[in-house]
C-alpha cells in the first residue's frame, strides 16, 4: 500500500521506517527542510538504536523517501498518518493540536482518492472528530475516513515494539477503514499481535490512560522506596514480592529519580486537563504528577544529604543525562531538576551521558560535559549515577576513587550491589536500600 507520515520525528520516523519494512510504499513529509536533507543524507534528527541502518536498507530499496511536498506526497496515498507533536500548551498542561489541525487542513486540500485518515500524535479523545469536521469542509465524507492508531513505542526499543507489540489499537467504527486498517497491519497480524478495534474516541482515550498507569507504577514504587529508608527495607526486595503477583507485574517497579522523557509529563498532564474540563478530575493522577515533580529536586537535596548537608564549592559528577538510556532525549529528563538543585546549592557539576550531551548543552549551560565518565568524576567529591546506561555499569570503581578527590558515590538508579561497592574505597549511597 501507498502511506504518508506526515511529521518525521521519533514517531513517524520509526513507524515509516518500519511500514516501508514491511513492503509498503512510504513516504516521510516534514516541514523542516533541514531535517529531510539530512534524512536524504541518512543523517538520522534522533539517535534510536538500529534506526539508521533500518532507513537506509529501505531508502536503497526504494519503499521509503522523504519530502517537503505534503500535497505532492498524499495525492495518491491510501492511507495518511498523522504523526506531528503535540507539546503540552503553555498556560493549562493541554495539548498543544496545532499541528494536528493543520496538518488536516493540508490534507483536506490535497487528497487525490479515497483515503484513510490516521492520527497517530497523541491526541485527547475528541480530536478525531475536529479532524474529521476540518476535512469534510472540503472533501465529500464517502472520499475519507479518520481513524485514530495510538504508537505505544518505548524510546530505545522502538524498533522491536513496533515490531512485535503488545497490542495495536485502532478507533474506528467505519467497515471501510478496518479494512485498510487491517492490511497496513497484516505483517503484525501473521505475527499473532493482537488488533484491537475499538471505538475512535476509546482509542484515543486509552494510550493516555495506559501512560497515567504507568506513571503511576514509577512514582508508587519511589514512594515506597522513601518509605523502605525510613523503615530499614529494601525496595527491590519489595519491588520483586509484589511484582511476582501477575496482577502487578513487574515492569515499571524500578525505583529511581522520577519519570521524564516526552510522553509521561505531557500525556499525565493532557490528562489532568480532559478530565477536569469533563468535570471528571483524576486526582490520583494529579498527585502523581506532584509527587513526580518534587522527586527529581528531592534526589538533588539526596546527594547533597550525602555529603554532608554542604555541597558549596564541592564538585559533583553526574553520569547520565537524559531522561533514559539508548535515547538522546533530554525532555523532563530528572538531571535537569537534580543539577540545578546542586548549583543552587553551590555546586561545581560536571557531568558525561553518552549520547544526549549537545541536547543538554543548551538546557545546562552552567554543567561542564566531559568526554568520558572518569574524566567527569575527576577531582569530584561525589559521583552521581543519574541514568542506567550500560556504560555504567561495569565501572571500575578503584579507578573511579582514585580520580576523584572525594568517595561518595550516590547510585540514583540501583544498579550497583551494595556488596560489590563495599569491597571498594567509596562510600555507597543508593536508593530505597539500606545502602
Amino acid at each position: 500500500m501507498k502511506l504518508a507520515m506526515i511529521g518525521s520525528g521519533y514517531v513517524g520516523l520509526v513507524s515509516g521506517a518500519c511500514f516501508a519494512d514491511f513492503g509498503h510504499q512510504v513516504v516521510c513529509v516534514d516541514k523542516d527542510d533541514k531535517k529531510i536533507s539530512d534524512l536524504n543524507r541518512n543523517i538520522m534528527p534522533i539517535y534510536e538504536p538500529g534506526l539508521a541502518d533500518l532507513v537506509k536498507r529501505n531508502v536503497d530499496a526504494e519503499r521509503l523517501s522523504f519530502s517537503t511536498d505534503l500535497a505532492a506526497s498524499i495525492k495518491d496515498c491510501d492511507a495518511i498518518f498523522i504523526a506531528v507533536g503535540t507539546p503540552s500548551r503553555r498556560g493549562d498542561g493541554h495539548a498543544d493540536l496545532s499541528y494536528v489541525y493543520a496538518a488536516s487542513e493540508e490534507i483536506a486540500d490535497s487528497i487525490g482518492k479515497r483515503t484513510v485518515v490516521i492520527t497517530k500524535s497523541t491526541v485527547p479523545v475528541g480530536t478525531g472528530d475536529e479532524v474529521q469536521h476540518i476535512i469534510e469542509k472540503k472533501q465529500p465524507r464517502d472520499r475519507f475516513a479518520v481513524v485514530s492508531n495510538p504508537e505505544f513505542l518505548r524510546e530505545g526499543a522502538a524498533i522491536r515494539d513496533f515490531k512485535r507489540p503488545d497490542r495495536i489499537v485502532i478507533g474506528t467504527e467505519d467497515a471501510w477503514a478496518k479494512e485498510v486498517m487491517t492490511e497496513i497491519y497484516r505483517p503484525l497480524f501473521l505475527n499473532e499481535s493482537p488488533i484491537l478495534f475499538t471505538g475512535r474516541r476509546t482509542a484515543e482515550l486509552t494510550k493516555y490512560a495506559a501512560n497515567a498507569f504507568l506513571a503511576t507504577k514509577i512514582t508508587f514504587i519511589n514512594e515506597i522506596a522513601d518509605l523502605c529508608e525510613k523503615v530499614g527495607a529494601d525496595v527491590q526486595e519489595v519491588a520483586r514480592g509484589i511484582g511476582l503477583d501477575n496482577r502487578i507485574g513487574s515492569k515499571f517497579l524500578h525505583a529511581g529519580p522520577g519519570y521524564g522523557g516526552s510522553c509521561f509529563p505531557k500525556d499525565t498532564l493532557a490528562l489532568i486537563k480532559t478530565a477536569q474540563d469533563n468535570d471528571s478530575p483524576i486526582r490520583i493522577v494529579e498527585a502523581v504528577v506532584q509527587v513526580n515533580d518534587q522527586r527529581k529536586r528531592a534526589m538533588g537535596r539526596k546527594v547533597i544529604h550525602a555529603l554532608d548537608g554542604d555541597v558549596r564549592d564541592k564538585r559533583v559528577a553526574l553520569l547520565g543525562l537524559t531522561f533514559k538510556p539508548n535515547t538522546d532525549d533530554m525532555r523532563d529528563a530528572p538531571s535537569i531538576a537534580i543539577a540545578q538543585t546542586l548549583i543552587d546549592a553551590g555546586a561545581i557539576v560536571s557531568a558525561y551521558d553518552p549520547e544526549g550531551m549537545e541536547s543538554a548543552k543548551e538546557l545546562m549551560p552552567d554543567v561542564a560535559m566531559t568526554d568520558s565518565s572518569y574524566t567527569a568524576a575527576t577531582d569530584a567529591d561525589a559521583v552521581v549515577i543519574v541514568t542506567e546506561w550500560d556504560a555504567f555499569r561495569a565501572l571500575d570503581l578503584e579507578k573511579l576513587a582514585q580520580v576523584m578527590n572525594g568517595n561518595i558515590l550516590v547510585d540514583l538508579r540501583n544498579i550497583y550491589n551494595p556488596a560489590e561497592v563495599a569491597q571498594s574505597s567509596l562510600v555507597y549511597s543508593s536508593v530505597g536500600r539500606l545502602r
